[in-house]
């Protein structure tokens, strides 16, 4: 879709007229200023005559909002959206329309874009109760849900619109800024923070009231952790190399050091089904990192290596592609009877190395540890393993395929790690 305009202004409003009146004559002058084409929200529920007048004296469109809340006035701000991107802004004077500027400058450094209170260079204008229960607010979310976020409450923000669109939020009130963040995260699309001085309202009261606001954060926390924790978020990979959980931590750094150990020196690897582990990072140059979820190749844009989304079932590179091929952790979550097994030797150059990781269910110490995993973490991988491979059946998959085993590694004779070599010379190996 292409967008007709640069930018859509989304500005809920409940009775904030007087407001209005001071903030969208230099909100208009300074779009006009900056040469963006853009169009001006102002969300509310019975738009009031001082609102109204405000708006129409900018050019602003008043918009009614048909579900209740911030959250659903921002709801149907981004559904009458017509810009390649949103800013979204209060009206009460605390967000000064000359930081749009910075917003609008950074919009290519990450899909959104967060004036934060709480980074270096940031500061918040406001009473020590509020300021400590927002602090407290942040840091709780931040750390409870693993987000990279510290200003997870702030509503002056900028957006790419594709994201926004088609796309179902359950929260309709402020506990929507911290479900926007999440569950864009989960996708992979990068959030930055830039450095914001916030000063209170100048008129009226704030809309937000302390404990139905806290009750509806603990509600939103409560559904988005789930998501967080889930296999399906874009950084569950990489996140889990730095898990507070010892076992997920040990097993992570294992795999990652017996991996890297197992390609080093064997040149340029195609790592297929790279999820976002933090493998990638260890690549050697002219190596290429293959995945079918998006979601995780976008979160994999922070290693710095070539990616392509791609079916390791049908691999878009020539028969000897590569002189090492890495697929770790994959082939147990694919039917037996599919070509996973071809493709990776057939990109493989002849005399190539192909190393290989799935669980060894030949040992009980894995099968144990599985159907703990599976009590403690329903849904998570343990559920997705539907093809069961031993040591013993690899190796003569594997030999007679020509392959020779050069080495054999495990991590708790549980997860299976095998370095196989291609017989054949490289200089054979399709032009």
């Amino acid at each position: 879709m292409t967008n007709p305009l640069d930018l859509t202004v989304i500005i809920p409003a409940l009775r904030e007229g007087p407001n209005l009146a001071v903030l969208l004559p230099p909100l208009r002058r300074l779009l006009e200023k900056m040469e963006v084409r853009a169009e001006i929200f102002v969300v509310t529920r019975d738009a009031d005559e001082e609102t109204t007048r405000a708006a129409t004296e900018s050019a602003a469109r008043v918009i009614e909002q048909v579900r209740p809340g911030y959250g659903g006035a921002l709801l149907a701000g981004f559904e009458a959206a017509c810009g390649a991107y949103v800013v979204t802004m209060d009206a009460d004077l605390s967000h000064p329309p000359d930081f749009l500027r910075e917003l609008w400058a950074s919009r290519h450094r990450a899909e959104v874009v967060v004036a934060s209170r709480y980074v270096a260079g940031g500061r918040a204008e406001m009473s020590a109760y509020r300021r400590g229960l927002s602090q407290v607010l942040n840091a709780f979310f931040k750390r409870g849900l693993s987000l990279p976020v510290r200003d997870l409450s702030s509503g002056f923000r900028l957006y790419r619109t594709e994201l926004l669109r088609g796309r179902a939020f359950a929260s309709r009130d402020f506990d929507i800024l911290p479900e926007i963040l999440v569950r864009l995260y989960a996708e992979g699309w990068r959030i930055l923070e830039v450095p914001f001085a916030y000063s209170p309202r100048r008129h009226g009261a704030s809309n937000a009231r302390v404990i139905p606001f806290g009750l509806a954060y603990l509600r939103t926390f409560r559904s988005l952790w789930a998501l967080r924790n889930s296999i399906q978020s874009s950084d569950y990979d990489d996140r889990a190399y730095d898990s507070p959980i010892f076992l997920q931590r040990y097993w992570q750094r294992s795999r990652y050091q017996h991996v890297s150990d197992l390609i080093a020196g064997q040149g340029p690897v195609l790592d297929v089904g790279c999820g976002s582990s933090r493998i990638i990072s260890a690549l050697p140059p002219g190596s290429v990192a293959v995945d079918i979820a998006l979601r995780k190749l976008r979160y994999a844009r922070k290693f710095g290596r070539p990616l392509v989304n791609a079916s390791g079932l049908r691999l878009p590179f020539r028969d000897g592609a590569f002189p090492c091929v890495l697929c770790s952790q994959v082939i147990e979550h694919i039917p037996a009877d599919t070509p996973i097994l071809d493709e990776l030797c057939r990109v493989l150059t002849p005399g190539g190395r192909l190393v290989l990781g799935t669980p060894d269910y030949d040992n009980w110490q894995w099968v144990w540890m599985e159907k703990l995993y599976g009590w403690f973490a329903p849904g998570a991988y343990a559920d997705e393993h539907i093809t069961h491979y031993t040591r013993k059946k690899l190796i003569v998959t594997f030999e007679e395929r020509g392959f020779t085993v050069e080495a054999m590694r495990y991590i708790l004779r549980g997860e299976l790690i095998l370095a196989f070599r291609k017989d054949g010379d490289a200089s054979t190996a399709a032009a």
